[in-house]
């Protein structure tokens, strides 16, 4: 039997509008421009693919536009020809012709398992080793930065059942005033929600010490990233110091980074991220070791749309162990989207989509409305 081969690939920017201004520590989001990618083989299957960061540049080392240009210039031609049904020789191929890139390559191995899937008859989460769950936990993220509309935000979420754990962006206010903020939402929610915070690297130690007691003292479940990356020094001083785990996120991107934070003490919970760690298959190397080192798992993202939020659901759906479940909300934050059926949100959780590959199928209208070349 002949093996199907890649025949081509195309990066597509997207630009789709937001529900609402989206806060974080180091922006402030009304778009989200997402790389979408078709990757189309010999046999006539196609595969889609998505990288998504947030902000631009403002969070990590890659943009959209040189997600496409990494595409397009390096890894696409290196990629053209290859047997489409090895999805790991491919990603081999990938690391050979580019360092880091993580987010392009994740994209282009999401879309290989796509058309990998389509082509046997069967979802990527059987292709990873079989889903043991046929939904996620999902958190909502209250971004606004305004205490009373958040809280009014939680209850109706609550209400509707469609979250019960929530999550606030904070560092770009004073410690002071995000603790006030935060502590009002946990008072107003009480033992009904989980709430958490994520500082994304914004605090200095002493800053992180002063506003973890507070948060810890008004019943606080978890402290994202309240360091930057590098110092894991006192992240593992934080997490000794306090009893409100601490998760890493922002410093975690590989499985060396996972066994190091281990070793240090840095992290009691890493937050996973398809995008982070160059695809599917790495972010379960990571997962491994960090649940054989103890540490909770926790579905990370990058905010992406439908396709990089299933992509990642079919990969957090294999873990034995998802203790603090999942952020994959991004589809939700989002207008529309480029797919004919988004995911569905219910009781407090994402169902995973059952069709073959990813399960999922672009709207060309919607695509042609929202790429950035039309």
């Amino acid at each position: 039997m002949v093996s199907p081969c890649i025949e081509s690939i195309e990066a597509i920017l997207v630009d789709l509008p937001t529900i609402r201004a989206h806060q974080l520590a180091m922006t402030v989001m009304n778009v989200q421009t997402l790389v979408i990618v078709r990757l189309r083989c010999s046999d006539g299957m196609e595969g889609l693919g998505e990288a998504t960061t947030i902000g631009g540049l403002s969070y990590g080392e890659e943009s959209p536009e040189g997600i496409k240009l990494a595409i397009d210039t390096y890894l696409a031609p290196a990629l053209l020809g290859l047997d489409a049904s090895n999805v790991l020789a491919a990603a081999q191929r990938m690391n050979r012709v580019a360092r880091g890139n993580t987010f392009a390559k994740s994209a282009l191995e999401t879309a290989l398992l796509d058309a990998q899937g389509k082509r046997l008859g069967v979802p990527v989460s059987t292709l990873l080793g079989g889903a043991v769950r046929d939904a996620v936990p999902v958190l909502w993220t209250l971004a606004s930065g305004d205490t009373r509309r958040d809280i009014e935000e939680a209850e109706s979420l609550l209400a509707a059942r469609r979250h019960d754990t929530f999550k606030l962006k904070i560092g770009r206010r004073s410690v002071a005033e995000d603790v006030a903020h935060v502590c009002a939402i946990k008072e107003a929610l009480g033992a009904r929600a989980r709430v958490t915070v994520d500082v994304n690297q914004a605090w200095s130690e002493s800053q992180a010490a002063t506003g973890i007691a507070r948060l810890e003292a008004a019943g606080v479940d978890l402290i994202e990233q309240p360091l930057p990356r590098a110092h894991r020094a006192g992240m593992a001083r934080l997490a000794a110091r306090f009893v409100v785990p601490i998760m890493a996120d922002e410093a975690v991107h590989s499985p060396e980074d996972a066994m190091d934070l281990a070793r240090q003490g840095a992290a009691d919970v890493l937050a996973l991220k398809i995008s982070k760690s160059g695809g599917l298959y790495e972010v379960l190397r990571t997962a491994a070791v960090g649940d054989a080192a103890g540490m909770a798992l926790y579905g990370g993202t990058m905010l992406e749309g439908s396709i990089g939020t299933v992509a990642a659901a079919h990969a957090f759906a294999t873990l034995p162990r998802l203790e603090w479940g999942t952020e994959l909300f991004g589809p939700l934050l989002l207008v529309d989207d480029v797919v004919r059926q988004r995911p569905a949100y219910q009781e407090f959780s994402m169902a995973l989509p059952t069709g073959p590959g990813l399960g999922l199928a672009l709207d060309e209208e919607k695509l042609r409305r929202y790429r950035r070349d039309r």
